[in-house]
């Protein structure tokens, strides 16, 4: 009889689903688009560790292919939110109290820039598109911060959102989106001052590159995936699983602690100079 012999990766789930670090604990994920983005990958780690999750999708052409993936996770909570619609926010933080009166956590993992804003030289940014990815990189954190405080407040509670290293140093072709970025990361520590009377922590992550359908949409991000692997301390690009792991920590108890950081999660590319 040839017995099955579990995965590593197996292993550790089985465990992560037994300790239920997240037992009993529920949140919602804004800004799934597939089964490659990094807000699912968040949304697997959360969901394995006992989390109860709710999912929202921007436009009806995104449900299909979000509905599915949060039922796979056992989700019973879908709704249709842009987030650029501060009523859409309220709506759905309202149905959210009546359906579980308190969450525990809130990732935000939405960004958006035209596509003509993120090749050649930033100089050549309009004002419509620097608004734009302002607002939807950046504002929006805020905005959901606001609505989801009335939830978190009874219990604190923990808010992660997702960056990248183009908000520190200047990355070719990332142009507006660093800028945005950089606004996101002041906002987490404002966000963090504020909230903090209320033991709700806000953090954000800054993943290294990772093949999403986002990403791609970067000129020369192949290129960008060759370099930080030939120059990250790991010799390899950062996994989308090992940037879940870092939201699933953040949303638990283990950083009770931690606010107002951003917690690199590159396989050490940005500790490097030349």
């Amino acid at each position: 009889m040839v017995q099955d012999v579990a995965t590593p990766a197996a292993e550790e789930k089985k465990a992560l689903e037994k300790s239920g670090m997240l037992a009993g604990k529920k949140g919602i994920v804004f800004g799934v688009a597939n089964d490659h983005s990094l807000a699912w990958a968040c949304a697997k780690e959360l969901s394995a560790a006992g989390a109860e999750l709710a999912f929202t999708y921007q436009v009806e052409a995104l449900e299909r292919r979000v509905r599915p993936l949060a039922e796979s996770v056992g989700s019973k909570f879908v709704e249709q939110c842009d987030l650029g619609e501060d009523g859409q926010i309220e709506a759905v933080f309202a149905k959210l109290k009546q359906q579980w009166e308190t969450i525990d956590f809130v990732v935000h993992a939405v960004a958006f820039a035209n596509k003509q804003d993120l090749e050649g030289h930033f100089v050549d940014t309009s004002r419509q598109g620097f608004a734009l990815a302002l607002d939807v990189s950046a504002y929006t954190l805020t905005a959901v911060a606001r609505y989801a405080l009335p939830l978190l407040k009874p219990n604190g509670g923990s808010i992660v959102t997702l960056t990248y290293y183009g908000a520190e140093k200047v990355v070719p072709n990332y142009n507006v989106m660093g800028v945005a970025k950089a606004a996101l990361e002041a906002s987490v520590r404002y966000l963090a001052a504020d909230l903090g009377e209320h033991n709700v922590r806000v953090n954000a992550i800054s993943a290294g590159p990772v093949r999403t359908l986002a990403a791609m949409g970067i000129a020369g991000f192949r290129d960008m995936l060759k370099y930080v692997e030939q120059r990250a301390p790991l010799k390899r690009n950062v996994q989308a699983q090992e940037v879940g792991k870092t939201a699933l920590y953040l949303a638990s108890d283990l950083a009770s602690g931690v606010t107002g950081e951003v917690v690199h999660v590159d396989c050490g590319y940005s500790v490097m100079g030349m």
